[in-house]
């Protein structure tokens, strides 16, 4: 019988595999030395692998590109980095190298758009989708933006009330979008989302407070954002041709109306063992908006997306090492990483998700079914089941050098939710921080972007000065 980790994976995955393959027993991932990086700057570590960033944006350019043509679509595609899931400076800017457009969640995303606009890196024709439920800080800030000339800036309602805001504040034509209140799952504990308007009001609302208006503004998106994502299943589909239907409907009363946004929710790999048909899908949102138009006879919308994780998810990844092994009981082990997960890795505490795993070396020992325990004195800092499996293998750990874990596709939303550079749970710092990107001459280069937060740091947060 085989029992050495590299045994397990061969029974279970097709492996090696897009962006993750052994050398000299060692895991390498998207070409990165991993262990080079280790030896370099120590665990605990995360890096961000640039080129990964713009591999994922023109994949999905090609295949809505690929749909467009299949179906002889006639409007425009549109992509947008949604900057909530990575605000960093070198995040944004990557991706705003491959002709891409930006969404907006608060007010001080719109300092963002500024600073960018100053760097050269967008125009005044770039659109900024502003989303979300908006304060006075926010639409005063959206305002602004219009007025100084930044034609291509949508604020998406949220409600009914925010118009008022824009009808007080700016002094220009502009364009608005609406966002539509989607249906939530059957186990959700509301039935409908917390934001957006209904679809039942929205015809009312652009008959009294849009059409005809003195004001200049017009409607020119839907916009709809579904919590679970871009999935094949009767929920995804119904939600969508809703918002297909009342296109339709707007459309015939309402010409300046050329745009539906269905916001992101395509997944990401979080397991070898991922299958998704990326194609498939864009090919069924692609056909099922242009049969709705050509049933009731209006022209194709534009269609934007507004992927985040999908953008910068498989970007990322965060190192660990093994620094101790307790057997607690006859049939737990637990092999105890040099951080933790609720402040490095959030998602796995907060909404039990799963990343795609994997040690970067000792793949030739036997392995054996672990608990993965963080430093925090939290009983719930732990990982103890993957995507694929509910349960946790890795090797034994055995003599010489430690072992070494990697979660990758961590990307998105770590850094945000558990607050990058504050105060952290038990105060553990936040890892260093590795950027990768290739130079002028086609070299991969590594630079520290970020120490390993110091305990001055903190204390200076915490007023001991």
């Amino acid at each position: 019988m085989n029992n050495s980790y590299n045994d397990l994976v061969d029974q279970t995955f097709n492996f090696p595999q897009e962006g993750f393959d052994l050398k000299d027993g060692y895991l390498e991932y998207n070409d990165v030395d991993v262990k080079a990086l280790i030896d370099k700057y120590g665990t605990p570590l995360k890096f961000t692998y640039l080129p990964k960033i713009g591999m994922q944006i023109n994949k999905a350019k090609k295949m809505f590109a690929n749909a467009f043509k299949k179906h002889k679509y006639e409007g425009k595609y549109n992509y947008c980095y949604c900057t909530k899931s990575s605000h960093f400076s070198f995040i944004v800017e990557e991706a705003l190298k491959h002709n891409i457009h930006l969404e907006t969640s608060y007010a001080y995303d719109i300092e963002i758009i500024h600073k960018l606009f100053a760097r050269k890196k967008i125009t005044k024709d770039t659109f900024i989708i502003c989303n979300g439920f908006k304060q006075k800080s926010y639409t005063s800030r959206i305002a602004r933006l219009i007025n100084t000339g930044f034609k291509n800036v949508i604020p998406v309602l949220d409600n009914k009330e925010e118009l008022k805001a824009y009808r007080k504040s700016v002094r220009v034509p502009f364009n608005i979008g609406i966002r539509v209140a989607a249906e939530e799952e059957p186990n959700f504990p509301f039935y409908t989302s917390r934001l957006g308007i209904r679809a039942k009001d929205i015809l009312e609302f652009y008959v009294d407070e849009i059409e005809g208006n003195e004001h200049r503004f017009q409607l020119k998106m839907l916009h709809i954002f579904l919590n679970k994502g871009i999935k094949d299943d009767i929920y995804y589909w119904s939600e969508l041709n809703k918002v297909i239907n009342l296109y339709c409907q707007l459309r015939k009363i309402c010409p300046e109306l050329d745009s539906i946004n269905i916001g992101g929710g395509f997944p990401i790999k979080h397991s070898l063992g991922f299958d998704y048909d990326y194609q498939f899908m864009i090919n069924e949102i692609v056909r099922n908006i242009k049969a709705g138009c050509k049933k009731s006879k209006v022209p194709m919308p534009n269609i934007f997306t507004e992927f985040g994780s999908y953008t910068v998810g498989e970007s990322m990844a965060h190192i660990y090492s093994v620094i101790g092994e307790k057997r607690q009981n006859d049939r737990e082990t637990w092999y105890m990483i040099d951080s933790s997960f609720i402040t490095t890795l959030p998602d796995t505490w907060g909404i039990g998700e799963k990343f795609l795993m994997l040690p970067i070396n000792k793949w030739e020992n036997e392995y054996q079914r672990v608990t993965l325990g963080g430093i925090t004195c939290d009983s719930h800092d732990y990982y103890d089941s993957e995507e694929h499996i509910n349960e946790v293998f890795l090797p034994k750990i055995g003599d010489g050098e430690p072992l070494y874990v990697g979660f990758f596709h961590t990307g998105a939303y770590q850094d945000q939710i558990s607050g990058y550079g504050g105060i952290k749970h038990c105060l553990i710092p936040s890892p260093k921080y590795v950027v990768l990107d290739y130079d002028k001459n086609g070299k991969l280069v590594d630079w520290l972007y970020a120490k390993q937060q110091s305990a001055q740091s903190m204390l200076k947060i915490l007023g001991y000065k």
